[in-house]
């Protein structure tokens, strides 16, 4: 399996903001079927050094990693509104 993590600082980190990006990243649910879960987090401590919203996805293995990343949902979808409303990301995937 493999765990593939992003946390990313938004534009604007107030709770609607916050909100609104984890309801178009909980969107991949249904609609990115190689996902075996997800979850997505909102920080509450917003510390200096806190990212606003954090993405786990499980995957099966490498494969459906590199799948996911072309898939176009989360492409079209998720990538495009991330990229648009994003200061800054960091990511780390991870074999369990």
């Amino acid at each position: 399996m493999i765990k593939h993590v992003v946390c990313f600082k938004l534009k604007d980190s107030s709770e609607a903001a916050c909100k609104e990006a984890q309801s178009v990243l909980l969107g991949m649910k249904g609609n990115v079927p190689l996902l075996r879960d997800i979850y997505v987090g909102i920080d509450f401590l917003h510390s200096e050094r806190s990212y606003d919203v954090i993405l786990e996805v499980l995957l099966d293995d490498r494969d459906a990693l590199e799948a996911y990343q072309k898939d176009p949902y989360h492409c079209e979808v998720v990538k495009t509104y991330m990229h648009r409303v994003r200061s800054a990301s960091v990511a780390i995937d991870c074999e369990l």
